[in-house]
Protein backbone atom coordinates (compact mmCIF):
# COMPACT_ATOMS: atom_id res chain seq x y z
CA UNK A 1 0.00 0.00 0.00
CA UNK A 2 1.47 3.29 -0.51
CA UNK A 3 2.91 5.52 2.29
CA UNK A 4 0.95 9.10 2.76
CA UNK A 5 4.60 10.51 2.24
CA UNK A 6 5.22 8.83 -1.06
CA UNK A 7 0.83 9.73 -2.06
CA UNK A 8 1.59 13.24 -1.29
CA UNK A 9 5.06 13.53 -2.71
CA UNK A 10 3.42 12.26 -6.20
CA UNK A 11 0.75 14.69 -5.82
CA UNK A 12 2.96 17.61 -5.46
CA UNK A 13 4.94 16.66 -8.28
CA UNK A 14 1.80 16.85 -10.34
CA UNK A 15 0.83 19.49 -9.08
CA UNK A 16 4.41 21.07 -9.89
CA UNK A 17 4.25 19.77 -13.75
CA UNK A 18 0.53 21.47 -14.00
CA UNK A 19 2.72 24.25 -12.75
CA UNK A 20 5.40 24.29 -14.98
CA UNK A 21 4.33 22.68 -18.04
CA UNK A 22 3.66 25.84 -19.96
CA UNK A 23 7.12 26.82 -19.83
CA UNK A 24 8.30 23.29 -20.37
CA UNK A 25 8.85 24.09 -24.25
CA UNK A 26 9.05 28.13 -24.42
CA UNK A 27 13.20 27.28 -25.48
CA UNK A 28 12.29 24.02 -27.22
CA UNK A 29 11.01 25.48 -30.95
CA UNK A 30 10.76 28.80 -31.39
CA UNK A 31 8.45 29.66 -34.42
CA UNK A 32 8.58 33.31 -34.39
CA UNK A 33 7.39 34.45 -37.71
CA UNK A 34 8.49 37.72 -37.99
CA UNK A 35 11.98 36.59 -38.84
CA UNK A 36 10.34 33.56 -41.33
CA UNK A 37 10.44 35.64 -44.38
CA UNK A 38 14.29 36.67 -43.42
CA UNK A 39 15.77 33.04 -42.92
CA UNK A 40 16.59 30.32 -45.60
CA UNK A 41 14.04 27.69 -46.75
CA UNK A 42 15.94 25.05 -45.37
CA UNK A 43 15.78 26.30 -42.18
CA UNK A 44 12.54 27.36 -42.26
CA UNK A 45 11.29 23.92 -43.27
CA UNK A 46 13.50 22.29 -39.99
CA UNK A 47 11.81 24.65 -37.60
CA UNK A 48 8.32 24.13 -39.44
CA UNK A 49 8.68 20.16 -39.06
CA UNK A 50 10.05 20.49 -35.05
CA UNK A 51 6.94 22.20 -34.18
CA UNK A 52 4.91 19.67 -35.96
CA UNK A 53 7.03 17.10 -34.02
CA UNK A 54 5.77 18.94 -30.72
CA UNK A 55 1.67 19.43 -31.62
CA UNK A 56 1.94 15.48 -32.50
CA UNK A 57 3.44 15.04 -29.16
CA UNK A 58 1.49 17.37 -26.91
CA UNK A 59 -1.73 16.03 -29.26
CA UNK A 60 -0.86 12.20 -27.80
CA UNK A 61 -0.69 13.27 -24.38
CA UNK A 62 -3.77 15.14 -24.36
CA UNK A 63 -5.63 12.41 -26.14
CA UNK A 64 -4.36 10.16 -23.69
CA UNK A 65 -4.99 12.18 -20.45
CA UNK A 66 -8.64 12.94 -21.84
CA UNK A 67 -9.25 8.66 -22.52
CA UNK A 68 -7.95 8.31 -18.76
CA UNK A 69 -10.20 11.05 -16.83
CA UNK A 70 -13.39 10.70 -19.07
CA UNK A 71 -13.79 8.11 -21.62
CA UNK A 72 -15.50 4.72 -20.21
CA UNK A 73 -13.98 1.33 -21.32
CA UNK A 74 -16.66 0.33 -23.49
CA UNK A 75 -16.23 3.55 -25.66
CA UNK A 76 -12.42 3.05 -26.22
CA UNK A 77 -13.09 -0.55 -27.48
CA UNK A 78 -15.46 1.03 -29.47
CA UNK A 79 -12.78 3.99 -31.12
CA UNK A 80 -10.47 0.60 -31.51
CA UNK A 81 -12.88 -1.92 -33.66
CA UNK A 82 -14.90 0.59 -35.61
CA UNK A 83 -13.33 3.92 -35.52
CA UNK A 84 -15.40 7.64 -36.05
CA UNK A 85 -14.98 9.45 -39.18
CA UNK A 86 -13.06 12.73 -38.82
CA UNK A 87 -14.06 16.09 -39.67
CA UNK A 88 -11.24 15.95 -42.21
CA UNK A 89 -11.96 13.09 -44.05
CA UNK A 90 -13.43 15.30 -46.81
CA UNK A 91 -10.70 16.83 -47.46
CA UNK A 92 -8.64 15.93 -50.54
CA UNK A 93 -5.68 15.46 -48.55
CA UNK A 94 -3.61 12.08 -50.15
CA UNK A 95 -3.94 9.14 -47.86
CA UNK A 96 -2.42 6.04 -49.32
CA UNK A 97 1.30 5.82 -50.05
CA UNK A 98 1.39 5.48 -53.60
CA UNK A 99 -0.60 8.66 -53.39
CA UNK A 100 1.52 10.32 -51.13
CA UNK A 101 4.58 9.48 -53.10
CA UNK A 102 3.41 10.76 -56.33
CA UNK A 103 1.86 14.52 -55.30
CA UNK A 104 4.11 17.10 -55.95
CA UNK A 105 6.27 18.92 -53.28
CA UNK A 106 3.56 21.93 -53.66
CA UNK A 107 0.54 20.10 -53.06
CA UNK A 108 2.31 18.34 -50.07
CA UNK A 109 2.60 21.97 -48.41
CA UNK A 110 -1.13 22.89 -49.46
CA UNK A 111 -2.01 19.30 -47.90
CA UNK A 112 -0.49 20.54 -44.88
CA UNK A 113 -1.80 24.06 -45.00
CA UNK A 114 -5.40 22.37 -45.48
CA UNK A 115 -5.60 19.99 -42.56
CA UNK A 116 -3.80 23.03 -40.28
CA UNK A 117 -6.53 25.31 -41.04
CA UNK A 118 -9.17 22.65 -40.41
CA UNK A 119 -8.41 22.16 -37.16
CA UNK A 120 -8.07 25.84 -35.72
CA UNK A 121 -11.82 26.25 -34.94
CA UNK A 122 -11.83 22.54 -33.51
CA UNK A 123 -9.45 23.22 -30.91
CA UNK A 124 -10.78 26.54 -29.81
CA UNK A 125 -14.32 24.11 -29.55
CA UNK A 126 -12.36 22.22 -27.66
CA UNK A 127 -11.77 24.90 -25.10
CA UNK A 128 -14.61 25.70 -24.48
CA UNK A 129 -16.22 22.36 -24.41
CA UNK A 130 -13.78 21.56 -21.66
CA UNK A 131 -15.03 24.10 -19.21
CA UNK A 132 -18.66 21.87 -19.10
CA UNK A 133 -16.60 19.22 -17.47
CA UNK A 134 -16.45 18.70 -13.91
CA UNK A 135 -13.04 18.32 -12.57
CA UNK A 136 -11.22 18.81 -16.04
CA UNK A 137 -7.51 19.06 -14.97
CA UNK A 138 -5.87 22.41 -15.23
CA UNK A 139 -3.05 20.54 -17.79
CA UNK A 140 -5.80 19.11 -20.27
CA UNK A 141 -6.93 22.40 -20.32
CA UNK A 142 -3.47 24.35 -20.58
CA UNK A 143 -2.42 21.65 -23.45
CA UNK A 144 -5.23 22.49 -25.50
CA UNK A 145 -5.18 25.92 -24.84
CA UNK A 146 -0.99 25.24 -26.06
CA UNK A 147 -1.94 23.33 -28.88
CA UNK A 148 -4.54 25.81 -30.43
CA UNK A 149 -2.09 28.74 -30.13
CA UNK A 150 0.68 26.43 -31.52
CA UNK A 151 -1.58 25.29 -34.52
CA UNK A 152 -2.05 29.08 -35.23
CA UNK A 153 2.09 29.68 -35.28
CA UNK A 154 2.50 26.71 -37.56
CA UNK A 155 -0.04 27.63 -40.01
CA UNK A 156 2.12 31.09 -41.02
CA UNK A 157 5.22 28.78 -40.71
CA UNK A 158 3.61 27.26 -43.28
CA UNK A 159 2.41 29.72 -45.78
CA UNK A 160 5.63 31.39 -45.41
CA UNK A 161 7.16 28.20 -46.62
CA UNK A 162 5.04 27.71 -49.48
CA UNK A 163 6.01 31.32 -50.85
CA UNK A 164 10.05 30.07 -50.82
CA UNK A 165 8.91 26.81 -52.12
CA UNK A 166 7.14 28.75 -55.45
CA UNK A 167 9.14 31.77 -55.27
CA UNK A 168 5.79 33.52 -55.28
CA UNK A 169 4.98 36.82 -53.13
CA UNK A 170 2.72 35.56 -49.86
CA UNK A 171 -0.05 33.14 -50.37
CA UNK A 172 -4.23 33.87 -49.63
CA UNK A 173 -5.31 32.39 -46.58
CA UNK A 174 -8.76 32.47 -48.21
CA UNK A 175 -9.62 28.94 -47.47
CA UNK A 176 -12.60 28.60 -45.20
CA UNK A 177 -14.21 25.04 -43.54
CA UNK A 178 -17.38 25.35 -45.48
CA UNK A 179 -19.55 23.73 -42.51
CA UNK A 180 -16.94 21.23 -42.13
CA UNK A 181 -16.96 21.50 -38.21
CA UNK A 182 -20.05 22.88 -36.62
CA UNK A 183 -20.55 24.01 -32.97
CA UNK A 184 -23.13 21.78 -30.77
CA UNK A 185 -23.41 22.58 -27.16
CA UNK A 186 -26.28 21.26 -26.12
CA UNK A 187 -25.65 18.10 -26.25
CA UNK A 188 -25.41 15.85 -23.16
CA UNK A 189 -22.97 14.73 -21.16
CA UNK A 190 -22.19 11.39 -22.85
CA UNK A 191 -22.57 12.65 -26.16
CA UNK A 192 -19.79 15.31 -25.70
CA UNK A 193 -17.73 12.51 -24.04
CA UNK A 194 -18.01 11.10 -27.64
CA UNK A 195 -17.71 14.09 -29.67
CA UNK A 196 -14.72 15.59 -27.70
CA UNK A 197 -13.04 12.05 -27.89
CA UNK A 198 -13.51 11.33 -31.43
CA UNK A 199 -12.13 15.19 -32.08
CA UNK A 200 -8.94 14.43 -29.61
CA UNK A 201 -8.10 10.97 -32.10
CA UNK A 202 -8.61 12.56 -34.94
CA UNK A 203 -6.55 15.62 -34.20
CA UNK A 204 -3.79 12.97 -33.12
CA UNK A 205 -4.50 11.29 -36.32
CA UNK A 206 -4.20 14.42 -38.45
CA UNK A 207 -1.13 15.81 -36.66
CA UNK A 208 0.91 12.69 -37.25
CA UNK A 209 -0.05 13.58 -41.18
CA UNK A 210 0.94 16.65 -41.04
CA UNK A 211 4.51 15.62 -39.53
CA UNK A 212 4.79 13.43 -41.94
CA UNK A 213 4.45 15.09 -44.75
CA UNK A 214 6.65 17.47 -44.04
CA UNK A 215 9.48 15.09 -42.77
CA UNK A 216 8.49 13.56 -46.28
CA UNK A 217 9.09 17.05 -48.07
CA UNK A 218 12.65 17.44 -46.38
CA UNK A 219 13.24 14.02 -47.34
CA UNK A 220 13.04 14.74 -51.25
CA UNK A 221 15.04 17.86 -50.69
CA UNK A 222 17.72 15.68 -49.38
CA UNK A 223 17.76 12.62 -50.93
CA UNK A 224 15.14 12.58 -53.40
CA UNK A 225 15.17 8.85 -54.98
CA UNK A 226 14.95 7.21 -51.48
CA UNK A 227 12.48 8.51 -49.74
CA UNK A 228 9.70 6.21 -48.56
Amino acid sequence: MMTFFKWHFIVQRGAWAVLLWPFLFTKCIPLDCQDCPSISQEKLLDRVIQHAELIYRVSEESCTLFEEMFVPFPLRLQRNQAGYACITKALPIPSSKSEIQQISDQWLLQSVLLLVQSWIEPLVYLQTTLDRYDDAPELLLNKTKWLSGKLLSLEQGVLVLITKVLNEGMVSTSYTEQAIFQYDMQLDMLESIIKDYTLFNCFKKDAHKIETFLKLLKCRQTDKYNCA
